[in-house]
């Protein structure tokens, strides 16, 4: 005759739990849920503190946008006409290419993966991360004047170009439309325009008076970082700390109530 075991000897030592329940599961889950759309445009008014400084540390150092490209495209149009006045042009019709380029990828991977998962978003960030670090250390190893034309320059512009673009990419996954971080000029006309202005309680007036003003804030961050000592590569390793609390945010972002 067997005896019964006791059940509480049947208890892993170390109290694992199994099933749904377990760590991993738990990860997984975590991972895989959509993140709230509400406040999400924190962190999307947040990047616009991140293109003011890698913009205007840019134009200073390297004479070109690296987010704003209508810019670049005006400077583009300016050495069509005249090319052998200048490579500013050359360097804008890098930036947009890889700007347009960043676009098409991470619309993709947004698209096919879904748009709004934790797990897509932290990978984007991540992704954008990596290229602002890869602009850093070229900037900061290099030994190369920012005027010319070899890789030392055009490598991280169309790295951070192609980086800028999953910014907006996101305000697309999020429905956050007008919040690109790239652009201005349609913010400031839907700002003026709005007929509830001057309403005490105004979302979207809030968000219009909010981008500019981040903006605005991180381009003198970039000022003042290119005329230091440490010049570009100090815009760069800010920007990079800045983006890395981005992806911080979006691991412990609220997740949207499952239905």
């Amino acid at each position: 005759m067997t005896s019964r075991i006791p059940s509480h000897e049947q208890t892993p030592l170390l109290g694992r739990p199994s099933g749904k329940h377990s760590a991993p599961s738990q990860l997984r889950r975590h991972l895989a849920a959509d993140v709230s759309k509400n406040w999400a445009d924190l962190v999307l008014l947040f990047c616009y503190l991140i293109t003011g400084l890698l913009d205007s540390a840019a134009v200073f150092i390297w004479g070109s946008f690296v987010s704003m490209q209508t810019g670049n495209t005006v400077y583009l149009g300016l050495g069509l006409i005249a090319p052998s006045e200048g490579i500013r042009w050359i360097k804008a019709g890098t930036s947009i290419g890889s700007f347009c380029l960043g676009s098409f990828a991470f619309a993709r991977f947004h698209r096919y993966f879904s748009p709004r998962k934790r797990w897509v978003l932290i990978a984007s960030y991540s992704f954008q991360l990596l290229f602002i670090v890869l602009a850093a250390l070229i900037v900061t190893l290099g030994h190369h004047s920012s005027d010319g034309l070899h890789w030392q320059v055009l490598v991280p512009i169309a790295v951070v170009a192609f980086q800028s673009s999953g910014q907006a990419v996101t305000s697309r996954a999020l429905q956050y439309t007008g919040l690109t971080s790239v652009v201005l000029t349609s913010n400031y006309c839907d700002l003026f325009s709005d007929p509830s202005l001057f309403a005490a309680s105004n979302v979207e007036r809030n968000r219009r008076i909010a981008a500019p003003v981040l903006l605005l804030l991180g381009a003198c961050f970039g000022g003042l970082w290119a005329h230091s000592s440490v010049g570009l590569a100090g815009a760069l390793w800010t920007a990079v700390v800045l983006k890395a609390m981005a992806v911080i945010a979006w691991v412990f972002w609220k997740a949207e109530p499952e239905e």
